[in-house]
């Protein structure tokens, strides 16, 4: 065969196929649209091997085996959800398709965006469905659709769609048109309410301004005026300034319970009930540097510190006018009240004077072991333990307190109550714990001599003490002790506080040891008959 007659051949097999596609559209078409089906994957591979898919379940074509409808009920087919999407089917590929009718086919996915609605000139029904996604603007040129009960979003797009159109013989579409609905009323509400909120937020924030910037003003020229400013408290709310002064009217003297060294004492019952002392500064007082100074440094000191033998303080009242303290009410009063009153002291039987040194040792071992820094109190007498109705005991009076500074001199000028300093003040000025441990002593041998010792300080060091009894030295308006459980605490309690009456500070034990022994008092056993321990044996024993 020559190369001429090869291409003869060529052209005529080249003209003969393209006049079949001229002459044969329509079967280019119908292989195109069973290639649609095929690829789909909704028909089992039993029905692809049917050539003719004109045969196939809701397949439905025409003369010339072109597809007209695509109607099923349900799928006859048992396929997993995953391939039932609509966007499997090309539907492009059907140029004759007249009906698209697949409800409850349990179909996903979207109507394609590409889809030719135009070629599709009559029925699109896909209710029941899961189909989602936007609807394409062109459904509007169908006649009778139906996309009920799926999930489509609404969009801008749609709501040009007529409402008839959508539906047409369906009773039912989509909760989009009433979505719209809802989203063109929240607009509408949003436009109204949101200006109307920002009014009304802009009104309400200029008042809470207006207010605080008025409140501030009122209380800097107060402050300005009157110096600081009332803060009480307690435990079952706050007190009211004008509570205080109707309790005591006005502080009248009849209400006085006592006088300090700086100030008067006042019992005042409050509208709760509550009875509360009070530590008034007197005007006069008030003008004094020193008395102001150590009125507000109980303040200080109350604030900062909790313990149980400690007086509580509830609140006070700093103010140019008016200063005063609030303290809980200790009932009988002050330890030297009680000492030197001949119907109370009665009432003070040994261990109840026992108990009152055991708090004080440790009230005094936790400011001077537990606080940071420590607080010294420089000022512990007799008339600076309260004590309630049951005769418990607090420390009070924290005027002349001061903390310990570890890296300065602590020099302080003479302070206290005579008596009851230690002589190291008299020459050093350096204030330590060891100046409360000395205190402490003399409290101590106070509470169970019923006086103060002064005479038996003064002669410590000479020899005719030391030969003293024990019994001799305790107070004579009580029968001496006759329990060994009693007898055992008063020699040890002795024994302290001879200890820590020691001329030099450093050989005084700490408010430490001193709680603990005493925390272990009636352990030890007497030596000899408590009738016949003498002051020299109590003072030779070691701690």
């Amino acid at each position: 065969m020559t190369k001429y007659t090869f291409d003869l051949l060529k052209v005529a097999v080249l003209t003969l196929c393209a006049t079949s596609y001229v002459l044969f559209p329509a079967m280019a078409s119908t292989n195109e649209e069973r290639y649609s089906l095929v690829k789909s994957g909704w028909w089992g591979s039993d029905y692809q091997k049917i050539s003719n898919h004109c045969n196939w379940t809701a397949i439905t074509c025409n003369e010339a085996g072109s597809v007209t409808d695509i109607a099923a009920h349900y799928w006859p087919f048992n396929l997993p959800p995953s391939s039932l999407k609509l966007q499997n089917l090309n539907l492009t590929a059907f140029s004759n398709l007249v009906t698209l009718y697949l409800p409850r086919m349990q179909l996903t996915g979207i109507i394609p965006p590409e889809i030719d609605i135009g070629r599709i000139l009559a029925s699109l029904d896909l209710s029941y469905n899961h189909l989602s996604g936007s609807l394409p603007i062109e459904l509007a040129n169908l006649l009778h659709i139906n996309l009920s009960f799926n999930f489509f979003k609404c969009s801008e797009g749609f709501k040009v769609f007529h409402k008839e159109s959508l539906i047409g013989n369906t009773p039912n579409f989509p909760s989009c048109s009433s979505q719209v609905q809802k989203t063109n009323k929240a607009k509408h509400l949003i436009v109204i309410i949101l200006p109307v909120t920002c009014i009304l937020l802009i009104i309400c924030l200029f008042i809470l301004y207006f207010t605080l910037s008025t409140n501030k003003t009122k209380i800097e020229q107060r402050q300005a005026k009157n110096g600081d400013l009332l803060c009480i408290w307690n435990y079952d709310g706050r007190i009211a300034f004008q509570d205080i002064i109707e309790a005591t009217n006005n502080f009248d003297f009849q209400y006085c319970i006592g006088t300090g060294a700086y100030g008067s004492v006042y019992r005042a019952q409050l509208p709760s009930g509550k009875v509360v002392a009070l530590k008034k500064l007197h005007q006069s007082e008030s003008q004094n540097i020193s008395f102001n100074e150590s009125f507000r440094n109980e303040v200080k000191m109350l604030t900062e510190i909790r313990h149980r033998n400690i007086l509580k303080l509830h609140g006070f009242c700093l103010h140019n006018q008016c200063k005063f303290l609030v303290y809980e009410y200790m009932e009988r009063g002050s330890l030297f009240h009680v000492l030197n009153n001949i119907k109370e002291v009665g009432e003070l039987n040994w261990r109840k004077r026992v108990n009152i040194i055991k708090a004080m040792a440790n009230a005094l071992s936790y400011m001077h072991h537990d606080c940071i820094p420590p607080i010294v109190h420089r000022d512990v007498t007799s008339s600076n333990v309260l004590l309630n109705s049951q005769l418990d005991a607090v420390v009070s009076d924290f005027g002349l307190a001061r903390f310990i500074d570890p890296d300065s001199s602590n020099q302080t000028f003479g302070v206290g109550t005579y008596g009851y300093v230690a002589p190291e003040l008299a020459y050093s000025w350096t204030v330590t714990e060891k100046c409360d441990v000395y205190s402490f002593g003399v409290v101590a041998l106070e509470t169970l001599m019923g006086r103060h010792p002064r005479e038996l300080i003064s002669s410590l060091f000479d020899t005719s003490p030391q030969n003293m009894l024990l019994k001799d030295l305790l107070d004579s308006r009580i029968r001496l002790p006759h329990s060994q459980k009693d007898a055992q605490d008063i020699a040890l309690v002795v024994t302290i506080a001879l200890a820590c009456l020691h001329s030099k500070p450093n050989s005084r034990p700490s408010m430490l040891q001193v709680s603990q022994q005493l925390s272990s008092s009636g352990q030890s056993p007497l030596p000899l008959s408590f009738f016949e321990i003498s002051i020299h044996q109590l003072m030779a024993q070691e701690l």
